[in-house]
């Protein structure tokens, strides 16, 4: 791997006496791991840059499951996420290391990624919405195309003041049932615009992308709403 490329860092964890071993999201390469040596040593220059939420450039070597790393640069200092925002971001890079399939390359993904970290470090309180939409966009780079403005059986236009229930990788079907499985017309027409103006429309959004990220992650607890949830008893 000789020419450099842009990369974050998603997880990072002690590796002998002065390594990291690092999980990494590459615009070209999608998700790899990198042995970074002697980068907890005194010595190092580069420990301070290899933190998640820090743009990087990378080079790395090997060809094996682990590379190794060769070469680092730190493009910007890191985003500056805290509170709410900084379990939110841990949330986004738990996602990518447990659906992410390892060397495989999504660019759209990576500036979405992008999009999303910088919407959760700026000023406007966006955070849920950002998550949501970086969701979306998460599931739709994996091949999970959901229709969200036609009916799935008859294929007629969704309308706002209808009721619809979500099958599994199938769609919405115009139903008069109501349970966590239905979702307005105008509730689905703002997860396929990716904008929610109200409360009602980014709980739902919320509510669907749980039941569509399900089958990905499986029954093991994420660990970042763990850290929230006890950030939150602690306070």
């Amino acid at each position: 791997m000789e020419s450099w490329q842009r990369a974050f860092v998603l997880h990072s964890r002690h590796y002998s006496e002065t390594s990291l071993l690092l999980d990494i999201f590459t615009e070209n390469n999608g998700k790899i791991r990198l042995l970074a040596k002697g980068a907890r040593s005194r010595r190092s220059t580069i420990k301070g840059c290899l933190q998640p939420f820090t743009p990087l450039l990378l080079q790395w070597y090997g060809r094996g499951a682990i590379k190794t790393l060769r070469a680092v640069e730190s493009v910007s200092l890191a985003l500056p996420l805290s509170g709410m925002t900084l379990y939110s971001g841990l949330y986004v890079n738990e996602l990518l290391m447990r659906i992410l399939e390892p060397e495989t390359a999504y660019p759209v993904l990576f500036f979405d990624y992008l999009t999303c970290i910088q919407e959760l470090a700026g000023e406007k309180n966006t955070t849920e919405a950002s998550l949501r939409c970086f969701e979306l966009a998460l599931l739709a780079q994996m091949g999970y195309g959901i229709d969200f403005l036609h009916c799935a059986i008859t294929g007629d236009p969704i309308v706002d003041n209808m009721t619809y229930r979500y099958y599994l990788e199938k769609g919405f079907v115009s139903s008069v049932m109501i349970d966590r499985f239905s979702f307005t017309g105008r509730e689905l027409s703002a997860l396929a615009q990716r904008k929610f103006p109200d409360t009602a429309t980014l709980q739902a959004a919320k509510r669907f992308t749980r039941l569509a990220l399900k089958p990905y992650l499986g029954n093991k607890p994420l660990k970042s709403r763990e850290l929230f949830r006890q950030s939150i008893k602690n306070n």
